[in-house]
């Protein structure tokens, strides 16, 4: 299948240098460009694509504000924000927002391709050298002790066991190495993580861990 991708960035030269790469990638297709959110919404309702690369700050309606409405009204469509510092704050939003990952603008060029696929096939961009170091500088002031919540206390051991893997960062695979399961069985795990915390995908469940205390900063 072909993975139709749309680009938003606010610099012309940026969206031209993304569109190269990605469309040199014969299962990739850019399908249209945006350079601020608010075109960007329009081009979503036009377009459909299956993921938005999105650049983060844009003047008027920024890629915060324009990936909630994107994940809201289009759920179906996966979006990767982008930007150039990995301790962007406004980026944690976007994250929150519903965002499938999270990318810096010096991304090699098939790390870029290899998210945009991930992302289509509904995994999610969670890198230890961005994501973690994003959460973990941002929420600096984590409760003392875990927040209760009834969804997590619906995990089973080795189901939250799972949930603090993926808010470490870890990939299916490392997951799977590390309690000696199959990548298959993983994957089931995550899927019943997910939908039991009635989230979208792996990014959300960092956040959550963070924000509910089962995380800490540093950890």
């Amino acid at each position: 299948m072909t993975v139709s991708v749309l680009v938003v960035d606010d610099q012309e030269l940026m969206r031209m240098g993304l569109s190269m790469v990605l469309g040199a990638q014969a299962d990739l297709e850019v399908v249209g460009e945006a350079a601020d959110g608010a075109s960007a919404l329009s081009a979503v309702e036009r377009l459909r694509p299956d993921v938005v690369l999105m650049d983060v700050r844009m003047p008027g309606l920024d890629g915060v504000r324009a990936t909630e409405r994107i994940t809201a009204d289009h759920p179906d469509v996966r979006v990767v924000v982008m930007t150039t510092f990995d301790l962007d704050e406004h980026a944690l939003g976007a994250l929150r927002a519903g965002a499938s990952g999270f990318l810096l603008k010096d991304t090699p060029p098939e790390d870029l391709v290899s998210a945009i696929r991930s992302v289509a096939a509904g995994d999610a961009v969670v890198s230890p050298r961005v994501t973690r170091r994003l959460l973990s500088n941002l929420i600096a002031e984590p409760p003392a002790e875990p927040r209760p919540s009834p969804e997590i206390d619906s995990l089973t051991d080795r189901e939250r066991e799972v949930l603090l893997l993926i808010a470490a960062g870890k990939s299916n695979a490392e997951i799977a190495a590390g309690l000696v399961l199959s990548e298959a069985t993983v994957k089931t795990h995550v899927g019943r993580v997910l939908a039991k915390l009635g989230l979208r995908d792996r990014v959300q469940a960092v956040v959550l861990a963070y924000e509910r205390g089962l995380v800490r900063p540093g950890a």
